[in-house]
């Protein structure tokens, strides 16, 4: 996926075990943000920052969707843990993350393992992407601010 696509209508199924579907954020701006993995310290101070951001998120007209490979048992334990204000995705059968490009060989520490790369996706009111924060672009620490600021 890249700027100026049309998201897919089926995002997936939530914590809840609930269909996430795009037309259910018509007429607000959609962050839509992948991480590699529930309770590391990453992905926590991510989900958290945007946590602690979330009612300037929502008042500039944002709603916030997460999405990583764990599964839904795993993410009412993350948001429980972290008191997080918005869904996430159990994307266990790789689907989105795929049709996203977010998916692939990564490396650490000379160890080679298939992967989510951290990305994050701003889909517009009309469902279309306008804009893509890369792995190497997202402070975890800042990533509310650096969505609310237009490059």
């Amino acid at each position: 996926m890249k700027v100026g696509d049309k998201a897919p209508e089926i995002l997936g199924v939530d914590e809840n075990g609930k269909e996430t579907r795009l037309s259910q954020f018509k007429g607000k701006k959609l962050v839509l943000y992948f991480y590699p993995k529930d309770m590391t310290s990453g992905c926590t101070d991510q989900a958290c920052n945007l946590r602690d951001n979330y009612a300037e998120l929502k008042k500039q007209g944002y709603a916030v969707v997460g999405v990583s490979i764990n599964d839904e048992k795993s993410h009412r334990k993350f948001i429980e843990k972290n008191e997080l204000p918005f869904p996430l995705i159990a994307d266990t059968d790789k689907k989105l993350v795929e049709k996203f490009g977010v998916w692939g060989e990564k490396s650490m520490y000379g160890r080679k393992y298939f992967g989510i790369f951290r990305t994050t996706f701003i889909i517009n009111e009309e469902g279309v992407i306008e804009r893509i924060l890369t792995p190497k672009e997202i402070k975890v620490k800042e990533h509310a601010a650096q969505i609310l600021t237009t490059e």
